[in-house]
């Protein structure tokens, strides 16, 4: 099982669905399993917090692991970031972080944080600044937008169709949707993402989508892909052929 890669879609604060999932890779392929995060890990779940702390914590003992960036996550990370913070621009007018649709509220709840009705932005990034601990910041600072292994193509959000990939842009690997989705061909590997919910991992010709929802209260997508291109999903009862 050298070669096994497994895949976990969006988690948004679900700890305690993190812990079943990683325990379920551990009892398939053993301690050293080679994991690869698709990014979300906070926001709409009760523990955004103790997430990062259990991501960030396996990275510094030197797990077999890849942490990807999600938007949520870049939503999170730009607010905190010194100097001041940032606001993005993709979110729809009227929309920020802390908006009841996008979840900054149960993430600044998770470190204590209370947010206020009338509060100055800069005045609160430095509250909540205060409260994450620098190696969260730095986990965020560090997650990565794409990860290419064994002849796929890892990221948050998906790619845009007829670019390069080594020429996508961040925005695209955070928020696309539909170009992507709506796109037949092959992109020259299959494309591994999550980001928009389903209710069970979807396996495209050229994609496979792990978000199944934990943003919504459902365990996170779990795939294990074998170097012979056979796909699984990865249950409480063991894998089920998915593809390949």
């Amino acid at each position: 099982m050298g070669d096994t890669i497994y895949a976990i879609g969006d988690i948004h604060g679900q700890l305690a669905m993190l812990n079943t999932a990683l325990d379920r890779i551990e009892q398939d392929g053993g301690p050293d399993a080679r994991v690869i995060f698709l990014g979300d890990y906070v926001d709409r779940g009760p523990n955004s917090r103790g997430v990062i702390e259990r991501l960030s914590r396996g990275l510094a003992e030197g797990r077999n692991w890849v942490c990807l960036k999600g938007n949520h996550d870049r939503l999170f990370e730009w607010f905190i970031a010194p100097p001041a913070p940032r606001q993005d621009p993709y979110l729809l007018l009227g929309y920020d972080w802390f908006h009841e649709r996008i979840g900054g509220l149960d993430t600044a709840d998770s470190y204590g944080v209370d947010v206020p009705t009338r509060i100055r932005r800069k005045d609160l990034a430095a509250e909540f600044r205060a409260a994450v601990p620098p190696e969260h910041l730095a986990f965020l600072q560090g997650l990565k937008l794409m990860h290419r292994e064994a002849g796929k193509v890892f990221v948050h959000a998906g790619i845009r169709p007829r670019v390069p990939l080594d020429q996508q842009d961040e925005e695209d690997l955070l928020w696309i949707r539909q170009e992507f989705h709506d796109d037949p061909r092959d992109h020259g590997a299959l494309i591994v993402h999550g980001h928009t919910p389903v209710e069970a991992p979807e396996l495209k010709p050229n994609r496979l989508n792990l978000d199944t929802g934990a943003g919504y209260g459902r365990p996170p997508g779990v795939a294990v892909l074998e170097d012979n291109g056979a796909i699984f999903t990865l249950e409480a009862s063991g894998r089920t052929y998915l593809g390949g």
